[in-house]
C-alpha cells in the first residue's frame, strides 16, 4: 500500500519538534454511512443488507460504521454487525433521563451497545438549531459515558467563497475541545455544507488543503500527538466513481457517506478504502 503515515501528512510543516512519538502507527481508515430519514421501510433495509453481503471486507483493515434511524437501529443492528459493521446513532440527547420528550441520551446507547453516535451534523444545526454549545455539551455527556463520536463540522458556501473556511471549521472545534478527554474516542468528520447531497465535491485539493489545516489546528490547540492520530473523515457526494481520488490525499482518513450508503455499490466505496 502507498498509503501514507501521518508523519508524512506533516511533512510540509517544517516545524521543529512537530512529533511526540517517532513509532506511530498509520491511520486506519474509517466509513461511515448516513441514512439520515431512510430507507421507507424496514424491508428495504434488510434488502439493502442483504445485498450488502454479497461484497465481503476485512474489518481489520477498515472500520465501517453504519447510522440507521432510531427506529430501525435495533432491528438491523444484529445484521450489520454479521457483516462486521458498527452501529451508530445519528443524534443523542445533551441532557440525561428525565422528562426530555422525544431524546434519547448516551447511557440509553450504553445500555443497547450502540457504541456510536454522530454529533454537529450540519442538517442538525441548520434545520435543527443546533449550536455550538449544545454539541460541546453533548460530546461532554458521550465522553463521560464512554460512546464514540463522529463530530461533524464544516462550511456553508458563503462562508467557502468569503475564504471562512477554516475559522468556521476552528470555532465549531473550539468549542469542544475542552470537552474531549478521550481522543480514542473522537472522530471528525468534516463535510462541506454546499456538497452535501447536492452532487457538489470538494475537489481532492480542496478537501486536502481544509484536512490539512485542521490537523494544523489541532496541533496548535491540543497536541502534535493528537494532531497526527486523530481521523478526519471527508463527507459530501462521495460516491464510489470519486471516492479513490480522494483516498488517494495523505489527511483524507475515510468518509461520512449519505445517499450513497443507502444502495448496494456502497460496498465499492468500501472495497476502495480497503485497498487504498
Amino acid at each position: 500500500s502507498d498509503r501514507f503515515t501521518p508523519h508524512d501528512a506533516f511533512s510540509q510543516f517544517p516545524v521543529a519538534g512537530y512529533f511526540q512519538q517517532s513509532n506511530s502507527m498509520p491511520r486506519k481508515f474509517i466509513v461511515g454511512g448516513n441514512w439520515k430519514c431512510n430507507p421507507a421501510t424496514l424491508k428495504d433495509a434488510q434488502k439493502l443488507l442483504a445485498a450488502w453481503k454479497e461484497t465481503p471486507f476485512d474489518a481489520g483493515k477498515i472500520e465501517v460504521v453504519i447510522c440507521p434511524t432510531a427506529l430501525h437501529i435495533s432491528t438491523v443492528k444484529p445484521d450489520l454487525e454479521a457483516l462486521g459493521m458498527a452501529v451508530c446513532s445519528q443524534n443523542v440527547s445533551a441532557t440525561g433521563m428525565g422528562a426530555f420528550t422525544g431524546e434519547w441520551n448516551a447511557e440509553h446507547l450504553k445500555d443497547m451497545a450502540i457504541e456510536w453516535t454522530l454529533i454537529g451534523h450540519s442538517e442538525r444545526r441548520t434545520k435543527y438549531g443546533e449550536t455550538d454549545e449544545i454539541t460541546a455539551a453533548k460530546l461532554e455527556i458521550c465522553q463521560k459515558a464512554g460512546i464514540k463520536v463522529m463530530f461533524c463540522i464544516g462550511e456553508l458556501l458563503e462562508e467557502r467563497e468569503t475564504g471562512k473556511t477554516d475559522e468556521v471549521n476552528q470555532r465549531q472545534l473550539a468549542a469542544v475541545l475542552s470537552k474531549i478527554t478521550n481522543w480514542d474516542d473522537i472522530v471528525i468528520a468534516y463535510e462541506p455544507v454546499w456538497a452535501i447531497g447536492t452532487g457538489k465535491v470538494a475537489t481532492p485539493d480542496q478537501a486536502q488543503e481544509t484536512h490539512a489545516s485542521i490537523r494544523e489546528y489541532l496541533k496548535t490547540a491540543v497536541s502534535a500527538e493528537v494532531a497526527e492520530k486523530v481521523r478526519i473523515q471527508y463527507g459530501g457526494s462521495v460516491t464510489p466513481e470519486n471516492c479513490a481520488e480522494l483516498l488517494a490525499k495523505q489527511d483524507i482518513d475515510g468518509f461520512l457517506v449519505g445517499g450513497a450508503s443507502l444502495k448496494p455499490t456502497f460496498m465499492d466505496i468500501i472495497t476502495a478504502c480497503q485497498g487504498a
